[in-house]
């Protein structure tokens, strides 16, 4: 039997109406679609994370190798164990609650957040091991599932129109248009958000890369022909490759070593809070796209990818990155024909051949690395069509969950407020019959939650 015949019966390839070849190209689809990561990630979490005796592009390319492995080892479980033509990596929303809530805003050292993401990844182990993950996934009303991509897109959008400084401070109204034309940095960074959108429009492969790296060689070439200086528009300097991710990984071990328990309970429930409510709304959102969802709008055998994702955050935890969850961006390889667990195995492999651009991310500027989040951002937009906006549950439900999650800075906060109002509205318009005594236990869990969190009795 040769390699193809093999793959072919390990992973049901004939069975699920594809072929060995469409699930390969739908593997590297799948990666150019979602390889910004290895660039993105970085930049974000090594805003909080901060190692003695390493510069910040040192860390940056430590973080990048550990990118890339963690999303390697939970896309090839996904692989062969859920046999899902799904791919994972650090979730975007997650890096940045990791970074600016929990190190910036609560000012938790980044060794004991790693710690909290550790034990997080443990917990829903044992939690998919037993079902009861997937049960309460189940209970998300619909138009929360189906919201909870615009939402989590609307959110990426704002961050990384902030970075680029497109949108800046304002006191009276909190935001207003940053002085763009006047700005190489933004100038910059809308021509690459254009540039990468219209090559998205056109349906090029690896559109995002593309216009990542063309962006990046636009603002290298302005420099380096003498327009601006050094660490305008491009990093001041540039260090040698650093493949020695030691002070990195492990360092959840000390972050273990030295706790306050309250607090560290607080933060890996946080993080629990966080996590479980945004995997289970990307999950469903991916498998929203590659029409895998049942009549009821569940993903079948979810306990499976679900226990990829749980074991790819904690080996992240242990490398030193944020949550790893499931992809949108599948949906690209999805369309292209994978349906099975050939295409995340094509996608886990060239993680691994990856390795050899890590000295590439240190070269990227900043305002190019978050065009990937912008269009992204865009991208996830495209599941609202499926909110049935003419039923006034579905609208209240769907517009607080993705209007919620920009205005507080949290995607738990929208998805809970998507939550909370389901039921009311329905009991409300008289079909409080159709709420499952679950989803109104969990509405109630999380008024409780809020009371306490905003009432300042937990900080």
């Amino acid at each position: 039997m040769g390699l193809t015949d093999s793959l072919n019966a390990y992973f049901d390839v004939d069975e699920q109406g594809s072929d060995v070849r469409t699930e390969v190209l739908a593997g590297f689809t799948t990666f150019l679609a979602m390889s910004y990561i290895i660039v993105v990630n970085p930049f974000i979490l090594a805003g909080a994370i901060e190692i003695e005796d390493y510069a910040f592009i040192e860390v940056v390319q430590m973080i990048a190798i550990a990118t890339i492995l963690a999303s390697a080892v939970a896309t090839l479980v996904m692989a062969v164990y859920a046999n899902r033509p799904f791919a994972l990596a650090p979730g975007m929303g997650l890096n940045v609650f990791f970074a600016v809530t929990v190190v910036g805003i609560l000012g938790i050292p980044w060794q004991t957040a790693l710690a909290a993401v550790f034990v997080e990844g443990v917990i829903f182990m044992i939690l998919t091991a037993v079902g009861a993950r997937k049960y309460i996934i189940e209970l998300f009303p619909e138009p929360v599932k189906y919201a909870v991509g615009a939402g989590i897109g609307v959110f990426l959008l704002f961050i990384g129109l902030q970075e680029m400084r497109v949108v800046v401070d304002e006191p009276e109204t909190l935001v207003q248009l940053g002085p763009i034309a006047s700005d190489p940095w933004s100038i910059l960074g809308v021509v690459g958000i254009a540039l990468t959108l219209l090559l998205w429009a056109r349906g090029v492969r690896g559109s995002i890369i593309l216009g990542v790296l063309a962006t990046a060689v636009t603002g290298w070439a302005l420099t380096l022909g003498g327009l601006f200086d050094r660490g305008t528009i491009t990093p001041e300097t540039l260090p040698a490759a650093q493949y020695d991710i030691t002070p990195l990984a492990g360092a959840f071990l000390e972050g273990l070593a030295d706790i306050d328990p309250l607090t560290f309970t607080f933060v890996v429930f946080t993080f629990f809070f966080v996590d479980f409510f945004d995997t289970a709304g990307t999950l469903i959102g991916v498998g929203q796209f590659g029409d895998f969802l049942d009549e009821d709008g569940d993903l079948p055998e979810a306990e499976k990818p679900l226990m990829a994702d749980a074991i790819g955050t904690t080996v992240g935890a242990m490398l030193g990155t944020s949550t790893v969850t499931t992809y949108i961006e599948s949906s690209t390889g999805v369309e292209e024909g994978g349906r099975t667990g050939l295409t995340a195995l094509v996608v886990a492999a060239l993680f691994i051949v990856s390795l050899v651009a890590v000295p590439v991310v240190a070269a990227i500027p900043a305002y190019a690395s978050y065009i990937a989040v912008v269009v992204v951002g865009i991208m996830m937009f495209q599941g609202v069509t499926d909110i049935d906006w003419s039923h006034p549950a579905w609208t209240v439900s769907g517009a607080l969950t993705i209007t919620i999650m920009p205005f507080t800075y949290s995607i738990a906060d929208g998805l809970a407020a998507g939550i909370v109002a389901f039921p009311l509205v329905k009991a409300a318009i008289g079909e409080a019959d159709d709420v499952r005594l679950g989803q109104w236990a969990l509405a109630v869990v999380l008024v409780g939650y809020y009371v306490l969190q905003t009432g300042g009795f937990v900080f």
